[in-house]
């Protein structure tokens, strides 16, 4: 790895440069030192396996035992960070003798219920085990542990609940959606239909279906279609279940019809529209789940093609799509730390929910990311607002501008859920807590956390 890279891995802005700031949860030192078990430099790789397993078990089994007991901590991660650099470091060039001693040591500091940096480090050391293991060995499905369906939709919840991460994208889509329409709003017949790339469990729809609701009287009925597109029938029929009861609730003055389309197997050739209709494409993060820039220069193609009025896209940022392992796990460190440490501002340290969310979307997330290319398939497209700028413009489209509404309703949304650190905005500077910023002259605007843009939304139409 080039120095500057490390560079850049050491200066990652995590909560370690807070000391004592807020108050930690972890083991004492003399806890930790309890637990080092000493090396024997006669064992063999199948007995340093065992035993790299087995002090991941009792880091588990530790973290079982002390959940709930919160301390005073003012560790400095960066020694932590460092030993996972040297770890990734090693396993790239193929040396896992020390791999397996790195990965055993950093079990014996790292926890699940500890600082945000013991935290992220833990899944990080687990995607790296994984690369040390067989696709046919049990102790693989151990340490890459899949979440059941109903895991990960309550993770799902609890992270949208209690974090502006989702609802800044939802929010922020859904008024850029709603100006449009209201824009067409003489010719468009009070239609508004709107594609949905990827519905997943439909929790961005709720807040555009109540601004429609506002909107509409018995002498201006307005009709809402939401096509989209789902990973199976349960979870579409589950999600359409969802929205068309949370309609109900409102005046029947708003007409709603939800279709669901199974991605792969569905395709939008046969879309029924009405006459002079507003249409919506959404793509938030979306693109960021395609494995191949192919992918994603066909869906920019038949989204242009569709003629929409506007296209909402929201993408993570980064560059996870480097080829090089080194690359992305480095990349993938600098964003999952900001995660992780921007839910300290949202629950507390021994909160169930926060273990939950670590647990089951972004531990697995993690895992999944260092793991892409031993499965020989590419990793998902994450890009830099710059780049992707360029990408749609290539595919014919052109930005549109981000209404000073939205950036009120993102700021507004940001104090009510901003806890222990300051809210920045872009014009005040600093690097504490969430911040919105407004970029591209007005035409994009992000979520950050600290000094590292987490999420951006930008509107689009065809030229």
């Amino acid at each position: 790895m080039e120095d500057s890279e490390e560079e850049e891995l050491l200066n990652l802005t995590l909560s370690v440069a807070a000391g004592g700031e807020r108050k930690k949860k972890g083991r004492t030192k003399d806890d930790t030192n309890s637990l080092v078990v000493p090396m024997k430099s006669s064992e063999g790789y199948e007995g340093k396996i065992f035993r790299l397993l087995q002090m991941r078990e009792l880091m588990l089994r530790e973290d079982h035992r002390r959940k709930g007991v919160v301390e005073d901590g003012n560790n400095n991660g960066l020694p932590l960070i460092h030993l996972l650099l040297s770890t990734a470091t090693s396993i790239d060039e193929r040396n896992y003798c020390a791999t397996l001693e790195n990965l055993i040591e950093l079990y014996q500091t790292v926890s699940l219920i500890g600082d945000s940096v013991q935290r992220v480090v833990a899944y990080f050391a687990d995607g790296l085990a994984a690369r040390l293991l067989t696709r046919k060995s049990p102790f693989y499905d151990m340490v890459m542990e899949e979440p059941t369906s109903e895991e990960e939709f309550l993770a799902f919840t609890d992270l949208y609940r209690v974090s502006p991460y989702y609802q800044f994208a939802h929010f922020t889509a859904n008024q850029a959606i709603l100006e449009a329409y209201e824009e067409e709003e003489e010719r468009n017949n009070k239609a508004l239909h709107v594609i949905d790339f990827d519905v997943s469990y439909g929790f961005q729809w709720p807040s555009l279906i109540q601004s429609l609701s506002e909107k509409a009287t018995s002498g201006n009925r307005i009709s809402l279609r939401i096509t989209g597109f789902g990973n199976n029938l349960k979870e579409l029929q589950e999600t359409e279940a969802r929205l068309v009861s949370f309609s109900k609730g409102f005046s029947n003055h708003l007409v709603f019809e939800f279709q669901g389309l199974i991605r792969g197997s569905s395709r939008l050739i046969n879309l029924r529209r009405k006459k002079n209709e507003t249409l919506a494409v959404n793509l938030v993060s979306y693109l960021n789940t395609l494995s191949s820039f192919m992918k994603v220069s066909d869906t920019l193609g038949l989204v242009h093609s569709l003629s929409p009025s506007i296209v909402v896209l929201v993408k993570q940022e980064g560059s996870r799509s480097l080829k090089t392992f080194l690359s992305r796990f480095t990349e993938s460190l600098h964003y999952f730390a900001a995660m992780f440490d921007s839910l300290d501002d949202c629950l507390p340290l021994e909160s169930a929910e926060r273990l939950r969310i670590e647990k089951k979307l972004l531990g697995k997330e993690i895992k999944s990311m260092l793991n892409y290319d031993m499965d020989g398939v590419d990793c998902p497209k994450y890009e830099r607002m710059e780049t992707w700028k360029t990408r749609m413009e290539h595919h014919g489209f052109v930005g549109r501008k981000i209404s000073s509404k939205c950036v009120i309703q993102a700021k507004l949304l940001l104090k009510m859920r901003t806890h222990y650190y300051p809210l920045q905005f872009e014009e005040e500077g600093g690097s504490g807590g969430f911040r919105v910023s407004e970029r591209d002259e007005g035409r994009v605007i992000s979520l950050g956390w600290q000094n590292r843009f987490l999420l951006t939304v930008s509107a689009w139409q065809p030229i």
